[in-house]
């Protein structure tokens, strides 16, 4: 089939083990869950990514690469492809809530997964709520999973439960698909509903190219010789602009040095390979999660070692802060009760665009919270910020903020 460029990017929602990734094989036919420590521990820990196409073919709904048969639609026609979109798997552990908030700090639209075997909302499905509000995503799909494994009393049950929780929030009246992603029951009405919900993005051709930086890898298997090493990948999404084959790039906050003088020096690479999904391109653009590879040390890239970087034209990127001053607010409908005052010395994480450090309160005025940064990250005056604190021995999201200023490293 001829490429499409994908035109937006949905993330998966909700609790640990209530069938994310399951639900985004069967959407996609993709298994995203990949890494050693995911397969041993049969959980997401890192985020995943899946291009799905959306193919009609003449029926009443929608049919996604994960349900077309040999790529033949089920009554036998060519299936016309209607648009690509990308969906990003986000863990849903509450000691991985922060992947999942760098996650959804680049999406257009989510689909909040819910366990129709279990009273809603649960834990993870709250807090993952509260950041999809906080980042401002305002266009939600409810797939109601495991249908299979309850009778339909227990179902309609737990439909009201749902229904009651979305109840007075930007997302009620948002469409609730039962399913079961395990043997693929409703999923071409899950797609139909995702296509209209979540329209395409309207991308910023003409600005700079922006990156934000999700992943980044080591593709060279151990052994490999000197002169068939390939450079360093980055994964993620071009927020604004073009990115092409052969474009200088750069990539901050970048490499942390002590000479001449302490601080951050970013770095410059060139592209040289653009890849959606097993499809090759000469040039990236907005809307979907696409695979760089750089001129850069693949040491440099390993173990997703630049993630929550931000790349792009050279000259044309936002500030690098070592400390950052937030203009903070208690999440709504907090399920730990009421937020505590930050304590001057308390280790937090906070999130602010693809980006997820560990940071010190150094000082509390009022709403206006300083914290020392352990690693810098790359953001723009004014960015969204989500604060994720240790609450009775879980790290849970119980701000978030405006980025009001802070020490810069790199203008």
């Amino acid at each position: 089939m001829t490429f499409v460029y994908p035109d937006a990017i949905i993330s998966t929602a909700g609790h640990v083990d209530h069938g994310k990734t399951q639900t985004t094989y069967a959407l996609s036919g993709v298994w995203v869950m990949k890494h050693s420590e995911e397969i041993k521990k049969a959980m997401t820990i890192k985020l995943g990514y899946a291009q799905v196409g959306i193919y009609d073919c003449g029926e009443e709904y929608y049919y996604t690469d994960g349900i077309l048969i040999n790529n033949k639609c089920p009554n036998g026609s060519e299936p016309k492809l209607v648009r690509r979109i990308s969906i990003l798997d986000v863990p849903g552990h509450e000691v991985l809530v922060a992947t999942m908030v760098s996650g959804a700090a680049v999406v257009d639209g989510a689909v909040l997964v819910v366990d129709a075997s279990q009273p809603a909302p649960q834990p993870q499905t709250v807090e993952h709520f509260a950041v999809l509000d906080i980042i401002g995503v305002r266009r939600l799909v409810v797939a109601q999973n495991k249908i299979d494994l309850v009778v339909k009393e227990k179902a309609l049950e737990n439909y009201e439960q749902i229904k009651k929780f979305l109840a007075g929030t930007w997302a009620e009246g948002a469409k609730i698909v039962p399913i079961s992603a395990l043997h693929r029951v409703n999923i071409d009405v899950l797609a139909t509903y995702i296509a209209k919900t979540v329209p395409p993005r309207e991308a910023e051709l003409g600005k700079p190219a922006r990156f934000s930086v999700l992943r980044s890898f080591n593709v060279n298997p151990p052994g490999t010789p000197p002169e068939k090493l390939r450079g360093g990948v980055l994964g993620g999404t071009l927020l604004q602009g073009v990115l092409k084959v052969g474009d200088e790039i750069e990539i901050r906050p970048g490499l942390k040095v002590d000479k001449p003088k302490p601080g951050y020096q970013p770095i410059m690479t060139k592209v040289l390979s653009i890849e959606y999904g097993g499809y090759k391109v000469d040039e990236a653009r907005p809307g979907g999660l696409v695979g760089i590879m750089t001129g850069l040390d693949p040491a440099l890239t390993k173990a997703d070692a630049l993630a929550g970087a931000v790349a792009g034209k050279p000259g044309a990127l936002p500030p690098v802060w070592t400390t950052v001053e937030i203009d903070t607010k208690p999440i709504p409908r907090s399920i730990e009760g009421k937020t505590e005052p930050f304590r001057q010395g308390e280790v937090v994480l906070i999130a602010v665009g693809p980006a997820t450090v560990f940071g010190v309160v150094q000082a509390v005025k009022k709403d206006l919270v300083t914290i020392a940064l352990k690693k810098a990250v790359c953001a723009e005056q004014g960015s969204k910020v989500v604060v994720i604190r240790q609450v009775r021995n879980r790290w849970i999201v119980t701000n978030y903020g405006v980025l009001k200023g802070g020490t810069v490293a790199l203008e």
